[in-house]
């Protein structure tokens, strides 16, 4: 490689980006070996000392270390090694990201650490029984889903169901679903995007790693939002994001279930205490399998106590399953 002075100065930039910080600064002797072993460029001291002082020059936040050896390091990096951390941490651990993404994306968020710190960033986490998503298109559907949110245009895209054997069915009956997307949201491990659906004249959900292949951008204009539109709200209103029937429904709780109390519906709901060892609320829910699923996992610590007809789903939807019908 021809020992161009604009190539020299690139790679020392890009030496103290990758190997220095406050507690790893690095003297020009370091440098001038790093560029002849890495990138087969001579060097000379004075020469290097230049360039950096003409990259200082430049505004490039680089501090020096007055001693007999002068040592050189970048004060600010793009990221500290602790929001690495996090964010390895996050990508390990989504549910909503393959095994194979996950890697790719770690690798990635590891080389925005320098040299000396990328071993510290092989996490240790265990999520135990964690499912990954086998979608190797969820970033490409993401993305088309955010384009046509931008655009406001409408989407069409097929949404699959497993069957018997794992195998994929298309539903509604093979035909595409055309959507106005108003919001893409993350909810219990999973993104959904939100808009009005022209099949169901309603807004709906629709998990995206469900979306078989990247939804087709459409010429047509979006359908406006309604105007009491608030995605939270629609969110707080459809428990687990399944859009059934909504009722306000009154639950009497042992007082060991207010965390999961506040995990499900927040702080803000409005809780009554019953007695030394029982409280109850109301909240408005989707009065699903899912809702009924989530009150009988408490095994009697969660009841329903109204509206009658709820209380009374519940109850036949429990004698169903004993029943085996």
């Amino acid at each position: 490689m021809e020992n161009d002075s604009r190539i020299r100065i690139l790679r020392i930039l890009e030496l103290l980006r990758t190997e220095t910080d406050e507690t790893h600064p690095i003297t020009i002797v370091e440098m001038v070996k790093l560029l002849n072993e890495r990138w087969g460029l001579d060097s000379y001291r004075i020469t290097v000392q230049k360039d950096i002082a003409a990259l200082i020059d430049a505004g490039y936040p680089i501090e020096v270390v007055r001693s007999t050896q002068n040592r050189y390091y970048v004060t600010s990096q793009l990221f500290e090694l602790p929001e690495l951390k996090l964010l390895i941490d996050a990508v390990e651990s989504g549910k909503f990201i393959s095994e194979k993404k996950s890697r790719e994306l770690t690798e990635k968020l590891t080389t925005l650490a320098i040299r000396s710190d990328r071993d510290s960033l092989k996490r240790n986490i265990s999520i135990s029984g964690r499912v990954k998503t086998g979608n190797e298109h969820l970033y490409y559907i993401m993305d088309a889903l955010n384009d046509a949110i931008n655009r406001k245009q409408k989407v069409q895209f097929y949404y699959f169901e497993y069957h018997a054997g794992k195998k994929k069915k298309l539903k509604n009956g093979g035909e595409p679903y055309v959507l106005s997307p108003y919001t893409l949201t993350w909810n219990g491990d999973f993104y959904y995007v939100v808009g009005w659906s022209d099949k169901h004249q309603k807004i709906a959900t629709f998990r995206v790693d469900r979306i078989y292949r990247v939804p087709e951008l459409l010429t047509e204009k979006a359908v406006a939002k309604p105007k009491q539109y608030s995605i939270g709200d629609f969110a707080e209103k459809a428990f687990q994001l399944f859009d059934k029937e909504h009722a306000t429904v009154e639950l009497l709780c042992v007082n060991e279930a207010m965390n999961t109390v506040i995990d499900h519906f927040g702080t803000k709901i409005r809780t009554e205490q019953v007695d030394e060892e029982h409280f109850r609320f109301r909240a408005e829910v989707s009065v699903s399998p899912v809702f009924f699923a989530w009150v009988f996992e408490f095994g009697g610590m969660i009841r329903i106590v109204g509206p009658q007809e709820v209380k009374d789903a519940y109850e036949d939807r429990l004698r169903k399953q004993l029943c085996g019908s």
